[in-house]
């Protein structure tokens, strides 16, 4: 009869439905794979431009923007169908890029050319090109709409570039190889990762000092396997998570106290991450396992692994 009356009420419950879409750019496929986020499976694989690494949708959604590094260009999305409705003007060999808040601009890093492009997202072209360090990589919007971040992986520094005048306002020394950054939703801190350092060097927005590196050991991982790439921090800014590479695991961070407080296992070779659009999950893409990893961000587990296809790099994600 208990077995019963607990069947019946579970039966009165809404369902739990997670309408997302999940959108992850497959390297050597050349190809797009688009995730169920109810079923948490391979729904369809879209064929694109050669190499498509970073990718992000616009504010509304109606548009996705790849770049599509050995095409050197950005191409543009159809947010629905998945179709090429149009390519920007993205510099050479674009690997990462950033929107701006409202989604006015868009900022490429250009690694054979040390600058950031910088692309007006109404007409589609070229606003201006800034010399940057030498190799940039990772690259980053404030919230507040006050900051572009660009990464230099061989001068070790984070540039701080000014919205209003589009020139290098402050550099910031951090350790070797920065790959990726991000900002606190509140715009506060900056957070950028070092490949080589092995570390997540966390800078106050206003001073532009640094309030603290956190060093990532792993027991029982090699500590040359421990190298942090993508790195995103929760809406409460109540956890930050650290994509940590070859070492298989994504550090979770108390954005609070600013100390690790978990290494969660995913597939191999973590190194991009992006949110489920109510923050309950967070999806992880794992080149060398040729997956997705999804984590319960209330349980701090992961979850289940999704096949999507050759070396899965960058993820995004739309309701």
């Amino acid at each position: 009869m208990k077995r019963f009356l607990l069947a019946a009420c579970f039966a009165l419950l809404p369902a739990l439905s997670l309408a997302d879409t999940i959108v992850v750019t497959l390297e050597k496929d050349n190809a797009l794979a688009i995730v169920d986020g109810d079923t948490l499976t391979l729904a369809k694989t879209v064929k694109i431009g050669r190499r498509p690494r970073d990718i992000h949708f616009s504010p509304d959604f109606k548009q996705i923007y790849v770049a599509v590094s050995d095409d050197d260009t950005i191409q543009v999305l159809d947010g629905g169908t998945y179709k090429v409705v149009g390519t920007l003007p993205s510099g050479e060999d674009p690997e990462t890029f950033a929107i701006d808040p409202e989604g006015r601009r868009m900022y490429v890093s250009n690694e054979d050319d040390n600058q950031v492009t910088v692309i007006d997202l109404q007409t589609g072209k070229v606003v201006k090109a800034i010399p940057v360090g030498v190799e940039p990589e990772g690259i980053a919007t404030s919230p507040d709409g006050k900051w572009v971040i660009s990464t230099s992986e061989t001068t070790n520094m984070a540039h701080w570039i000014d919205t209003r005048t589009l020139e290098i306002a402050h550099n910031t020394l951090v350790d070797p190889r920065p790959r990726a950054a991000a900002f606190t939703p509140d715009s506060q801190q900056l957070w950028v990762t070092s490949e080589i350092g092995s570390t997540l060097t966390i800078i106050d927005t206003g001073s532009k000092e640094i309030v603290k590196k956190i060093h990532f050991q792993i027991p029982g991982v090699t500590q040359a396997l421990v190298q942090p790439v993508g790195v995103i921090i929760d809406s409460r800014r109540r956890y930050g998570y650290v994509a940590l590479g070859p070492a298989n695991r994504v550090a979770v961070i108390d954005a609070q106290k600013l100390e690790v407080v978990d290494y969660l296992l995913t597939g191999k070779r973590v190194w991009h991450l992006a949110f489920s659009t109510d923050g309950k999950r967070l999806y992880t893409t794992n080149g060398a396992s040729h997956d997705v990893t999804v984590i319960d961000t209330e349980a701090l587990k992961p979850v289940k692994s999704v096949p999507v296809g050759h070396y899965p790099w960058g993820v995004a994600v739309r309701p």
